[in-house]
């Protein structure tokens, strides 16, 4: 799971579920429990586009240039299949 993470490029996400398929919590479970800094837990977002880190997450992807639509990520132009 954390070599998915590993692999969303800059200016990218993927969802909760398509870093563990079948268990989104699962995966969100190991992200806030692990301490790499170099791991990039702020591409993975939840799967309607909603930050689970609030707005210490969204400047990260905005940074990144990551396209937003209001508050969510835009997904459809956003999101690694």
């Amino acid at each position: 799971m954390l070599e998915r993470v590993r692999s969303v490029p800059e200016g990218f996400v993927r969802s909760y579920g398509d870093v563990s398929p079948g268990a989104p919590r699962f995966a969100g479970t190991v992200l806030h429990g692990d301490t790499d800094p170099a791991l990039p837990w702020w591409r993975i977002v939840r799967a309607d586009g909603s930050l689970a880190k609030g707005a210490r997450q969204r400047a990260l992807l905005e940074a990144e240039g990551v396209p937003f639509r209001g508050e969510r990520v835009d997904m459809r132009a956003a999101r690694i299949p």
